[in-house]
């Protein structure tokens, strides 16, 4: 790479840094190519990406972003998994450590919050926002459903009874 490149390179990541709900600092020594391509695409599909850097250039991209207290983790070969959802990189991350042992996660950010490797791991535990939207959302709407309930049972007796004396009517 180039000095023009760098820059570049650089700049780019510190954008990325600073949109990203969450970050991810990991060792990748030993996995192979087709592994690092299924990570990627993993990572892809939820919407996050996974980038190798030069640790030199992502401390460089690290600095003026939530995330700067990270920078000491970038030593030897590290990768970097971000995503906008805080909770998709330390998911897929984290998922990814059951099938290869290889991936090692050293820790990561989010916002201005420094997590340790177990930090990454817990919050991989929780939901993403989609599916704490969708939660959200049923509990909005079962109360409006029940409401209806109730206030269509009085009517349904109503009719029920009605035709209880039809049919008793019909019968005599």
């Amino acid at each position: 790479m180039d000095k023009a490149e760098k820059r570049e390179f650089v700049a780019e990541l510190n954008g990325a840094f600073q949109g990203a709900g969450s970050v991810v600092v990991a060792h990748y020594a030993g996995l192979t190519v087709a592994q690092m391509n299924d990570l990627r695409s993993r990572m892809r599909v939820a919407g996050g990406t996974v980038k190798v850097a030069k640790n030199r250039l992502a401390k460089i991209a690290l600095q003026g972003t939530e995330s700067e207290g990270v920078a000491d983790l970038f030593k030897g070969q590290t990768l970097i998994a971000y995503c906008s959802d805080p909770v998709t990189a330390p998911k897929i991350a984290v998922e990814f450590t059951k099938v290869s042992d290889k991936l090692i996660i050293l820790g990561g950010a989010m916002g201005s919050t420094t997590l340790d490797a177990d930090g990454i791991k817990a919050l991989a535990t929780l939901p993403s926002l989609d599916e704490l939207r969708a939660k959200l959302l049923g509990m909005i709407v079962t109360p409006a459903t029940r409401i209806a309930q109730i206030v269509n049972a009085p009517a349904g007796s109503v009719a029920r009874v009605i035709g209880a004396y039809a049919r008793k009517d019909e019968a005599a």
